[in-house]
């Protein structure tokens, strides 16, 4: 054997043909194409003299890297904001404006159950009315109310006396106290 390089054997003008073809549609496909473009950058990037002669070729497939590269990072913020944005709205339609409804009709209903006229069960719930009605019916108390009922009448119908009556029967503070 020879020490000497063998010398490269003459491409036929067809092969050399195909390998020109090759190269433009590399050119053409670099852009659009991310697997193909990071496979031809690391071909140019392991031989020197390939990259020097596809110069053009070495910077597309690196543009196309820095695009592909900028378009997730767009697509992962503008993720990140739908997310965001649709966490808050779920948040608002389904957990704060449901509990502020409920909050609202639940005060709401307070409010209309106060409205709503006594049944006789909540009359009889009523301390207050069965110690009335236990005190009504005792003899002393029938004879006040009728003579409370009687001055009322008498003072109804004279205003003048109703008012000197009332400032001279007015207890006096000190009486007041004592009771």
């Amino acid at each position: 054997m020879s020490l000497e390089k063998p010398h490269p054997r003459a491409k036929r003008p067809s092969i050399e043909h195909e390998e020109e073809r090759a190269w433009v549609s590399f050119y053409k496909r670099v852009g659009n194409d991310l697997a193909l473009a990071t496979e031809v950058l690391a071909q140019l990037d392991s031989d020197p003299d390939m990259k020097r002669s596809h110069l053009a070729l070495y910077l597309g497939c690196k543009e196309s890297l820095r695009t592909h590269k900028a378009r997730q990072a767009r697509n992962k913020r503008i993720g990140q904001f739908v997310r965001w944005f649709c966490s808050g709205l779920f948040t608002q339609l389904f957990v704060q404006w449901p509990s502020a409804w409920r909050r609202s009709l639940s005060q709401g209903g307070d409010i209309v159950a106060e409205c709503l006229p006594q049944t006789e069960k909540d009359v009889g719930k009523e301390p207050a009315l069965a110690k009335a009605r236990q005190l009504a019916q005792e003899p002393t108390f029938a004879t006040a109310q009728a003579d409370f009922r009687q001055q009322r009448t008498a003072l109804s119908a004279d205003p003048a006396a109703t008012t000197e009556q009332a400032g001279d029967s007015a207890p006096s503070p000190a009486v007041r106290k004592a009771a």
